[in-house]
């Protein structure tokens, strides 16, 4: 990068996406698996946390973060052509606005999802992308040597990021998506593979009479349980540990965000069938995912739609396939909400 002119004491950065030419932009997205691994390599360190006090050397950097100080300066100068940082003529590095989106205590924190999303459990699956959509079937659980749920389990640290990954999703649309679910009337909602439970205590925020459990895997489950003893939702908050392809427990709220697109046809029904079989008089479903639009226009569930299939044999679904899995397991749409995000609420009720 050629530095030309000064920006106050700031050195100018390359900017990394304005690009005119298809080929340079081509090449961008060939790499576009190196910026992951960056963006990972950020968050990990946790960069902009370290940065937020001022700005620091890349000796300071790797004092901090215990790494390297010549590899941790050639990752900060790179991630300076990604807009995360600029450097001034110091040699010291400035957070952007765009890298403090991983910060930890940021409101709507994206630190949880970029290590969800680059860790082993998704990341491995990947290399296999291809003889997926040659087979028709996802070649993910060969990557990782057992399904991915099973492979997490047996990861606890990778488990943890998911857990927060899911954390991070939630946060990042949780207002437009509990502005959408009118729990005015619930008794008890349940959270079905909740992770964290953010949603759940979301809901109970906004509504301070209602009761909730999360239900997850056991070993899920478990770690929750600590965290939830010791919060302002405690006196109305259980977790449970369980299988929802055997039984949930009876509520009339059931809650199922990014639940469903984890999985095939048959195996969704199975889900919705528990939920049906305990589910209480004039209770109902509420469907959280990304929908599928027209085909000439499918939005970004299009491109989480591959992620499905790579890593877990799932896929998202149109508005019309939904129906099909809900009559399936004996439940009807009585509501779909766009909730401002990318996802959408979709709830049912007993058929």
């Amino acid at each position: 990068m050629l530095l030309t002119k000064s920006e106050g004491n700031r050195v100018p950065r390359q900017r990394w996406a304005q690009k005119n030419d298809v080929h340079e932009q081509m090449v961008d997205m060939i790499f576009g698996y190196c910026v992951s691994q960056m963006i990972r390599a950020a968050a990990e360190f946790c960069l902009a946390d370290h940065l937020a006090d001022g700005p620091l050397s890349a000796d300071e950097v790797a004092r901090r973060t215990r790494s390297a100080p010549d590899t941790t300066f050639r990752l900060l100068r790179a991630a300076a052509t990604l807009d995360l940082l600029t450097v001034d003529r110091q040699g010291r590095f400035h957070p952007t606005a765009l890298l403090n989106t991983l910060r930890g205590d940021a409101p709507r924190s994206l630190r949880g999802m970029a290590l969800a999303v680059t860790n082993r459990a998704h990341w491995l699956p990947w290399a296999e992308f291809v003889t997926s959509v040659r087979t028709g079937q996802s070649h993910g659980p060969a990557a990782l040597g057992m399904p991915v749920f099973e492979y997490l389990q047996q990861n606890p640290a990778l488990a943890q990021e998911f857990s927060a990954g899911m954390d991070s999703v939630t946060s990042l649309w949780a207002g437009e998506i509990v502005a959408a679910i009118d729990t005015s009337n619930v008794a008890l909602a349940i959270d079905v593979g909740g992770a964290n439970g953010t949603l759940l205590r979301m809901l109970q925020h906004a509504n301070p009479a209602l009761q909730g459990m999360v239900f997850d895997r056991p070993d899920v489950a478990a770690e929750l349980r600590a965290a939830v003893a010791g919060s302002e939702f405690a006196d109305r908050t259980d977790v449970i540990g369980g299988d929802f392809f055997a039984a949930v427990p009876e509520g009339d709220l059931y809650l199922l965000k990014f639940i469903l697109h984890d999985w095939d046809d048959d195996s969704c029904v199975r889900i919705l069938q528990r939920c049906r079989e305990s589910m209480t008089p004039g209770g109902r479903v509420a469907i959280i995912e990304m929908v599928l639009a027209e085909q000439d226009d499918p939005g970004v569930a299009a491109l989480m739609d591959l992620n499905m299939l790579a890593v877990a044999d799932g896929r998202e679904r149109s508005l019309a396939e939904y129906d099909a899995l809900l009559a399936k397991a004996g439940l009807r749409r009585s509501a779909v909400r766009g909730s401002g995000s990318p996802q959408s609420v979709i709830e049912a009720v007993a058929a």
